[in-house]
């Protein structure tokens, strides 16, 4: 059997493992809080060690797309795909997660399984990582924020806010970037820019929903605002 395929089951293995004891030891929080735990560990997991690859151990992915992947860059796809392959199974289970969330995850799983077989192109596939799990911890501290009953406070605006910012700018910005540099670069196969280009264009899909997501929360601070100043007018009458 191939190292690669022992290395995801074993990675797919640790994670399983990691839900398995968060549930023996934080069973009262329920099945998705403690999912939501592992993909938090994953998020920040995979951030440190693809931000070291690309600003330390590795090439820098704007200048060499395409270039053979080195063993640091094998290891943190390995470990993210038997993450994604747990976290796509959890989903299905349970059905938590829409259409757009499971066809992430599984051009997710596809892309780097895909770039591990060629042996070539780790060095995106990592940059890529980043810039999608670096706003993972924000989404998953509104989670628990919100089923904690602690969303609605200025904690919950400033994490909103930090996600929205970070994700236009890493995804859609960068991510832009990135894809230009991929696309313009004669290194990277074919498929791997067709590749580049669906993960872009579902990043503009869920921008669309950030979108309506923003325009609500604005009106819901404009209209707690007039609230707030009908009530000072009310006391000052009073």
């Amino acid at each position: 059997m191939s190292p690669l395929v022992l290395g995801v089951g074993a990675c797919l293995a640790g994670w399983i493992g990691l839900y398995a004891l968060l549930g023996y030891t934080n069973g009262s929080c329920g099945y998705e809080w403690n999912c939501r735990l592992v993909t938090l560990f994953h998020g920040i997991l995979a951030v440190c060690i693809t931000a070291y690859i690309g600003y330390i151990d590795g090439l820098w992915p704007f200048t060499y797309p395409g270039t053979k992947n080195t063993p640091l860059q094998v290891i943190a796809m390995v470990i993210s795909l038997g993450y994604f392959i747990f976290d796509m199974a959890w989903c299905v289970y349970f059905r938590t997660e829409g259409l757009v969330m499971l066809a992430h995850h599984t051009m997710s799983i596809l892309g780097i399984m895909l770039i591990l077989w060629l042996g070539e192109s780790g060095i995106e596939s990592c940059a890529v990582l980043f810039g999608s799990e670096i706003t993972n911890p924000l989404l998953q501290t509104r989670w628990f924020l919100k089923h904690s009953g602690r969303y609605d406070s200025i904690l919950g605006d400033v994490v909103d806010i930090l996600f929205v910012l970070l994700f236009v700018f890493m995804r859609i910005f960068v991510g832009g970037a990135m894809l230009y540099r991929e696309l313009i670069s004669p290194r990277p196969k074919f498929i791997i820019k067709c590749g580049g280009l669906a993960m872009y264009a579902l990043s503009w899909v869920f921008m669309v929903d950030i979108s309506r997501f923003t325009y609500r929360k604005f009106r819901c601070w404009m209209n707690h605002r007039r609230m707030a100043e009908v009530n000072e007018q009310d006391v000052k009458r009073d």
